[in-house]
């Protein structure tokens, strides 16, 4: 009896596991902040990756980042590079696609402490006295990288820092 019990509970685990697995192979976060600016002005604090140590979720997270620019900063194919949490956070962001003054898509490449490639949409809209800037996160992965993401709680995570890198950005800019 105790055999099938731990049997059941066993079969019950794979099918949540794999639902909730499957759920998480492709992650998309849309998150969204007013900014009382002008777009111009809201555009280049995010088109210029110098502007993004004033904003990043990751800096505030770990201020002893190191960081580096390369490329022609504002420009598609520059890249942020940073190296955190004493080497065990690697990888660079890059500008794929610049549409003056609306969109901006940069694409990351974490190298540590797993291996990913998220896409960050930025959208710009203005407003009467203010800029909606949207910011949409979207990540693709494998199975085994969904199983533990779904473990860990990662796309909570996620939601909590994409929230406090669009604050930091208001903050940036308002202030």
């Amino acid at each position: 009896m105790i055999a099938y019990s731990i049997l059941f509970l066993g079969i019950g685990f794979l099918i949540v596991a794999f639902f909730n697995t499957h759920k998480l192979q492709s992650i998309c976060i849309v998150k969204s902040v007013a900014i009382h600016g002008n777009q111009e002005e809201v555009f280049k604090m995010v088109k210029y990756l110098n502007n993004f140590p004033k904003w990043s979720p990751f800096l505030a997270q770990d201020p002893k980042q190191q960081i580096k620019i390369t490329g022609t900063d504002g420009n598609i194919g520059a890249k942020y590079h940073w190296v955190g949490n004493q080497g065990k956070d690697v990888g660079f962001q890059v500008i794929k696609q610049i549409n003056e003054p609306n969109t901006i898509v940069m694409e990351c490449n974490i190298q540590k402490p797993f291996k990913a490639k998220p896409v960050f949409t930025y959208t710009f809209t203005p407003l009467e006295q203010n800029v909606q800037v949207q910011q949409m996160f979207h990540l693709k992965s494998g199975m085994v990288d969904a199983f533990f993401m779904w473990i860990f709680g990662v796309k909570k995570q996620m939601e909590n820092t994409n929230e406090q890198g669009l604050s930091l950005l208001k903050k940036a800019i308002e202030e």
